[in-house]
C-alpha cells in the first residue's frame, strides 16, 4: 500500500504558477499510469497532468479555477485503498466530483459589506482565485470594480495578470487625470466615440477565448514597446522549387516526412543569424543580451484561428533532416494541442509563413522580447530579368518576397537589409546537388 503526492511539475524557465482549469476525473476514480487526470493552463499554453502510476484518486488539493505554484500537491493517489493522512489535507477542500464546489455566490446587499472579499465569485459569475482576493484586499479593489474586469483565463477567470494589469491602468488614469479647459461639447463628443456599440439582431457579439486575449495583448505590447520598421527583398528560389520537387517523394518514402519548405527557411535564417549575431539580441532597459544560442520560433495557425509559436532549440546545430522532422512534429503538436510549455518558450527570433495562405508579403508584429522577425511569402511564377554572359533575357521564374521587421532601437536599417540580404543569398544559391 502506497500514497504517492502528485505535484505540479515546472513546465520551462519563467513559469512558476498554473491554473487548475479541469478535472478529468472524480474522487474514488480508479486511474492507469500516464492516464490524464487534470487540465491546467499557463499563460501560454493548456496541459493536461498525467498520473504517475496505476491507482485511486483519494483526494484532490487544489480547486478547478485555484493557481498552484510548481511543486505544490494537487492531488493524492492512493494504491491498494491506502487511507490519506489528514494532515496532508489540512485547510484544503475535498472535491467529490469534477465540477464539486458549491459556494454562495451571491452577494450581501448592505454597503458595508459589498467591499468584503470573503466569496469566491463576483457578482457576474467570474471566479476569484484566492491570490486575486489577497492583492485586492491589499489594494482596495472593491467587488464592484473586480466585477468590471475582463478575465483572461479559463470561463473568463480573473487571474493574476488581469488583477496587476487593472491595477496598473487605474494608476496610469489617476496620474493623468489634470484640469482641463476644454469645452463640454467636446466632451461629450470624446465620449460618444468611445462608448459607440453595436448591438441588435444584425450584429453577433463574439467573446474572445483566453488565447485570443492573450495574443492581443502581446501584439500591443510588442508595437508600444518596438519601433517597428519593415524591409522587403524579392528572391528568385527557382532552383529551391525544382530541387524539392525531385526529391520530395523519395524523401518521404525514405524518411516518412513530409519536406516543406519551412525547415529550408530555418536553416537559412540560423546561417544568417550566425553571420549577423546582433539580430539574435534583446532589449532589457539600456542593455542588449546578445544569445549565444539560436532558438528559432515559427509561428502555426491552430484549427480555432489562432496562433502559437513553437521553438526550435539550437537550430544552427541541425541539418535539414533534422530540421524537417522537428519542424513536422512540432507543427502537427502544435495544431492537436499537445505542446508541452517549454516548446513555446526561449525563441530568439521568429518565421511566419504567409505565403501558407496566399499572401505575397506582410508586415509582421516582432515577437516579444526578440527584435525582429521574418515573413515569408507566397511563391509566384513571374517574369524577371536573367543576366546571362550573352545579355540580359525575359524568363518565368519562382519569385517570393521575405519581409524583415525589426526593432529600430537597436537594429538599424543597414544591419536589417544585410541580414534580410544574407537569408535571400541562402535561398538563392542553395545547394542542389545535396541528397537527402
Amino acid at each position: 500500500m502506497a500514497k504517492i503526492e502528485i505535484l505540479l511539475p515546472a513546465m520551462g524557465e519563467g513559469i512558476t504558477e498554473a491554473t487548475i482549469t479541469q478535472f478529468l476525473k472524480k474522487k474514488g476514480d480508479m486511474v492507469e499510469e500516464e492516464e490524464s487526470i487534470l487540465e491546467i493552463a499557463t499563460d501560454k499554453v493548456d496541459s493536461e497532468i498525467p498520473a504517475p502510476q496505476s491507482g485511486i484518486i483519494a483526494k484532490f488539493l487544489i480547486g478547478e479555477g485555484e493557481v498552484a505554484q510548481v511543486g505544490d500537491v494537487i492531488a493524492i493517489l492512493t494504491t491498494e485503498g491506502e487511507e490519506v493522512s489528514e494532515r496532508i489535507v489540512k485547510d484544503k477542500f475535498e472535491v467529490e466530483t469534477p465540477n464539486p464546489i458549491q459556494v454562495d455566490i451571491s452577494l450581501p446587499t448592505t454597503p458595508e459589506k459589498t467591499s468584503s472579499l470573503h466569496t469566491s465569485k463576483t457578482k457576474n459569475g467570474r471566479f476569484i482565485s484566492p491570490l486575486v482576493r489577497t492583492i485586492a484586499e491589499k489594494e482596495n479593489i472593491s467587488y464592484e470594480e473586480l466585477n468590471q474586469i475582463a478575465g483572461s483565463g479559463e470561463a473568463n477567470r480573473i487571474t493574476k495578470k488581469d488583477i496587476l494589469e487593472f491595477l496598473e491602468n487605474k494608476k496610469s488614469v489617476i496620474e493623468q487625470k489634470a484640469p482641463t479647459t476644454i469645452p463640454t461639447s467636446s466632451i461629450s463628443s470624446e465620449i460618444k466615440t468611445a462608448t459607440t456599440s453595436y448591438t441588435g439582431d444584425n450584429v453577433e457579439i463574439i467573446e474572445m477565448d483566453r488565447m485570443r486575449k492573450l495574443i492581443a495583448q502581446y501584439m500591443l505590447k510588442s508595437k508600444q514597446v518596438a519601433p517597428h520598421v519593415t524591409s522587403f527583398i524579392d528572391v528568385d528560389v527557382t532552383a529551391l522549387v525544382q530541387w524539392r520537387n525531385k526529391v520530395k517523394i523519395d524523401f518521404l518514402k525514405k524518411e516518412n516526412q513530409k519536406l516543406t519548405f519551412t525547415p529550408i527557411f530555418v536553416e537559412a535564417v540560423a546561417k544568417a543569424l550566425k553571420d549577423y549575431p546582433m539580430v539574435n539580441i534583446s532589449v532589457e532597459g539600456d542593455n542588449i543580451i546578445r544569445k549565444k544560442f539560436i532558438n528559432v520560433g515559427m509561428a502555426t495557425a491552430l484549427p480555432s484561428g489562432n496562433l502559437i509559436v513553437p521553438v526550435i532549440k539550437n537550430a544552427d546545430e541541425k541539418n535539414l533532416i533534422g530540421l524537417t522532422k522537428k519542424v513536422n512534429d512540432l507543427a502537427e503538436r502544435a495544431r492537436s494541442n499537445k505542446l508541452q510549455p517549454d516548446e513555446i518558450k526561449g525563441s530568439t527570433f521568429t518565421i511566419t509563413n504567409l505565403g501558407a495562405f496566399g499572401s505575397t508579403t506582410g508586415t509582421p508584429i516582432i515577437n516579444q522580447p526578440e527584435v525582429a522577425i521574418l515573413a515569408v511569402g507566397a511563391i509566384k511564377k513571374k517574369p524577371a530579368v536573367i543576366e546571362t554572359p550573352q545579355g540580359d533575357t525575359i524568363g518565368i521564374r519562382n519569385i517570393m518576397v521575405l519581409s524583415l521587421s525589426y526593432d529600430h532601437r537597436v537594429v538599424d536599417g543597414a544591419l536589417g537589409g544585410m541580414f534580410l540580404k544574407r537569408v535571400a543569398e541562402y535561398l538563392e544559391n542553395f545547394d542542389i546537388s545535396q541528397n537527402i
